[in-house]
């Protein structure tokens, strides 16, 4: 087996094995202009219901929602061999200039999951207010192009050293509970707040700013400058590990030293709430003319702190990797018997061997959310005022992970218990199609909708194209007769 497939394997792998968990505000932005959505005071706190409404209780469907976002695509990397078995990319029958040229330069992923479990409004106090109670999840991950020029050519293209920057994951999750609270100030002007308070499941934070390969007689050389921090529910332990002591003048063995490494053989359960936070949302709405109302909305403007955060950081010196075993690179099929759920498994069982993630102990640590920015357009068509059209432009302000979407809708209200939505965004992440069906009659109403529809799946019912799909349902219990501000 080639040297260079076995570190770039899991380099690959070591860095995506993390998203198999699921930051918040994945909203049902295609319903943002519905006046009957339950929820768009999530997205704008100036925004209120026409009823007063409760969620469905104990069952987390008032508003369940789940996405994913990415650059890339499981084409990119599962491929199908003439004899119809599944190898990854690195198998030779793959074109390396045709996998390539289908990369980014800086490739990305989101994985999102936003779950109420508890939710309710009313007109009181001259305006209407809110609370809810969710759960709030989201993975993040950042990949360079060079990576996977890496893993897919090696030395073949000459190159004999590699450097990798602005490569990491991150992962934040943790409960919610918010009050809200909207009021019209002036005829035409109606803002709206909330507060909420935090309570962080998990954290995790793993970040390369920099990783060097270099090519050393027969064998790759790696050094990084990278960290990690976990916090939380998942307790990683560490475990001591004898090192050899190298001469630098002669190179020979002169003894051996102990260092403290981050045991994922036997990660344990920490506590449920690892740490606690605060943050705000601010929002308001101007009717600047009889058909034309803007909003503008600044939501999650906050922190978690967290105690007992273990802290790791790569090794100050070059190591060696020797590589990972079992792992088939031939062209014609993967390997007798071995399905493509084997390959991926053998490529992610010696990542510690990789890293060489050292234990720093453990220390308290607070981090941002990550503020969200909505401003939005709505005009009303002039010869049909029940149809409307919509533009909202939303940014992710979360460092390396930003992200912006400008979404253009049509939203229709035939009748007064039912709206619905078309749209058309373009964002960081390719563009897409988004609905929603909204049903909102007095005692019961049902929203059913995606920011990214997906139309061709595999059988794990992940989008075969750019990983895009969201899908968001709720069942909510409206009261009380229609009220406006």
């Amino acid at each position: 087996m080639k040297r260079r497939n076995k570190i770039a394997a899991a380099l690959l792998f070591a860095v995506s094995l993390p998203t198999v968990s699921t930051l918040a505000q994945n909203s049902l932005r295609s319903a943002y202009f519905l006046e009957g959505y339950t929820y768009r005071h999530q997205m704008n706190p100036a925004f209120a219901n026409e009823r007063n409404y409760i969620s469905m209780p104990l069952i987390p469907l008032g508003n369940f929602n789940v996405g994913l976002q990415s650059t890339v695509g499981v084409k990119d990397f599962i491929h199908k061999l003439p004899d119809g078995s599944l190898t990854t990319f690195l198998n030779d029958h793959v074109d390396a200039g045709e996998f390539l040229d289908g990369l980014k330069n800086r490739n990305r992923l989101n994985l999102d999951l936003d779950m109420t479990i508890l939710s309710f409004g009313f007109h009181k106090w001259g305006g209407f207010n809110t609370f809810d109670l969710s759960v709030k999840s989201g993975t993040r991950m950042n990949l360079p192009k060079d990576l996977f020029e890496f893993a897919k050519v090696g030395m073949a293209n000459g190159n004999s050293e590699y450097t990798l920057e602005d490569m990491g994951i991150y992962s934040n999750n943790y409960a919610e509970i918010a009050f809200g609270h909207s009021r019209k100030i002036m005829d035409k002007l109606t803002v709206g707040a909330k507060v909420k308070f935090l309570l962080g499941i998990y954290n995790a934070d793993f970040h390369v700013n920099d990783m060097k390969l270099t090519l050393t007689d027969d064998k790759w050389a790696v050094s990084g400058n990278g960290e990690f921090s976990s916090v939380g529910i998942v307790d990683i332990p560490t475990k001591t590990k004898l090192k050899d002591v190298v001469d630098e003048n002669t190179g020979a063995v002169v003894g051996q030293k102990e260092e403290e490494e981050l045991d994922f053989d036997n990660i344990e359960t920490g506590n449920a709430i690892g740490g606690f936070g605060m943050a705000f949302d601010f929002g308001a709405t101007y009717q600047l003319r009889e058909d034309l109302e803007l909003s503008m909305a600044v939501l999650d403007l906050g922190w978690i702190s967290y105690k007992n955060a273990t802290q790791a950081t790569m090794a100050a010196e070059p190591w060696e990797f020797d590589g990972f075993h079992d792992i088939p690179f031939d062209s014609d099929k993967a390997a007798p018997g071995m399905s493509i759920e084997d390959q991926i498994d053998n490529l992610t069982d010696d990542l510690e061997d990789l890293f060489q993630m050292k234990a720093q102990g453990t220390k308290k640590h607070t981090r941002a959310l990550g503020a969200t920015l909505n401003i939005g357009a709505l005009y009303t068509f002039p010869y049909y005022d029940k149809l409307k059209f919509g533009f909202l432009e939303s940014t992710r302000i979360n460092g390396r992970y930003s992200w912006s979407e400008g979404r253009f809708s049509a939203n229709v209200a035939p009748v007064k218990c039912f709206d619905a939505s078309i749209s058309y965004a373009i964002s960081s992440f390719g563009s897409s199609f988004g609905w929603v069906a909204n049903y909102h009659g007095k005692g019961f109403s049902l929203f059913l909708g995606s920011n990214h529809q997906f139309f061709k799946v595999t059988p794990q019912f992940i989008p075969v194209g750019n990983a895009n799909m969201n899908i968001s349902i709720g069942i909510n219990f409206p009261f009380g007769d229609i009220k406006s501000l």
